[in-house]
């Protein structure tokens, strides 16, 4: 396998155009000239509008531009659908109720039925019904909210804002419950996965090899003479060690093969569907693309060898993760008694 380098640091479902009609706002012209002069420019928000009456989708379209959205527009509920489930569907809809093909309050089933929790979409219902039982089951449907024709646009804009605020506090609450599982995962010098991570994944690989009767392949590597760098260099170059040797690690393994950071300058690899002899080949083939190269640290170059201990789960073997890792540990002592800058197993 050949060594990677560069280590360091609407599609719309082909939408008939009889059916739906797109219509897209530049920044340039987004806003109406009094918020543009506020220099406070609100970022644009993709929105859904589904209306089969000429009137009113030509009406509430121009006000959608006018308030920044960018629009776009369905003439029936299929379209409205189809729109929805493309991968930049539009996060905030506003559905008239009465549709042809599908209508707005099933449209809101379907789409509660289908989401996401990371994709909430916003749905608006426009109807002339007025009644309150019309309303509890527009609710009960799916809505976010619900304006009875005719109505007054600073009414529309409002609730509308509304909507993009909620969305907008919703991203933010995703984006961060995936930093807080990046942080609880990885490492933050490294990128790779931390200790309880990356033997997680060792335990759920030792389980599907079991299943498939396939072998899984384990190499403990630990840099050599990392403390005299330290001592020398300094603890910003021994970070910069860490990262460029994490990085070499795991440049040439496959997509499915697993990296975490063990502990101070030791590294867990993982190889699901290679024995010993295979595992070991690959150890050799990844401790000389380590040392291949002189790192540049803060300091100066700094020549990095690495020593590894390797082992493998298969074969009808009844090992555990505590048994693997134990294995690969004596062996990765071997190394080091032996000379270090080579593989054991």
């Amino acid at each position: 396998m050949a060594a990677k380098t560069g280590c360091g640091a609407p599609t719309l479902a082909e939408a008939s155009s009889d059916r739906v009609v797109l219509s897209k706002v530049t920044g340039g012209n987004a806003l109406p000239v009094g918020r543009q002069e506020s220099g406070q420019q609100e970022s644009t928000m993709k929105i859904l509008l589904a209306e089969d009456s000429p009137v009113y989708r030509h009406l509430i379209s121009g006000h959608l531009k006018e308030w920044g959205f960018d629009v776009a527009v369905a003439k029936d509920g299929a379209a409205a659908w189809e729109l929805l489930q493309a991968p930049d569907a539009p996060r905030l809809a506003l559905l008239d109720w009465v549709l042809p093909s599908i209508e707005g309050i099933e449209l809101c089933r379907r789409i509660r039925k289908a989401q996401s929790s990371s994709d909430y979409t916003y749905i608006v219902l426009l109807t002339g019904k007025e009644g309150k039982t019309d309303l509890v089951e527009g609710m009960r449907a799916g809505a976010d909210d619900y304006l009875a024709k005719p109505f007054h646009p600073p009414e529309l804009e409002a609730r509308l804002l509304v909507g993009k605020r909620i969305l907008d506090l919703q991203r933010e609450l995703v984006e961060a419950r995936e930093s807080l599982r990046v942080a609880a995962s990885y490492d933050f010098l490294t990128g790779l996965m931390n200790r309880g991570e990356i033997v997680a994944l060792l335990n759920r690989e030792l389980i599907r090899g079991k299943r498939e009767t396939k072998p899984v392949g384990i190499i403990l590597a630990d840099i050599d003479h990392f403390k005299k760098v330290n001592d020398s260099l300094g603890h910003s170059a021994g970070d910069t060690v860490l990262k460029e040797v994490a990085c070499r690690l795991k440049a040439d393994l496959r997509v499915y093969d697993g990296a975490g950071r063990y502990g101070g300058e030791e590294f867990l690899l993982i190889l699901p569907g290679c024995d010993l002899a295979t595992t070991v080949r690959r150890a050799e083939e990844i401790g000389r693309l380590v040392s291949a190269t002189g790192i540049m640290s803060p300091k100066g170059i700094v020549k990095i060898t690495v020593s590894m201990g390797v082992t493998f789960a298969g074969d009808g073997r009844s090992t555990t993760v505590e048994a693997l890792l134990n294995e690969a540990d004596v062996a990765l002592y071997r190394a080091k008694e032996n000379g270090r800058n080579r593989v054991e197993a």
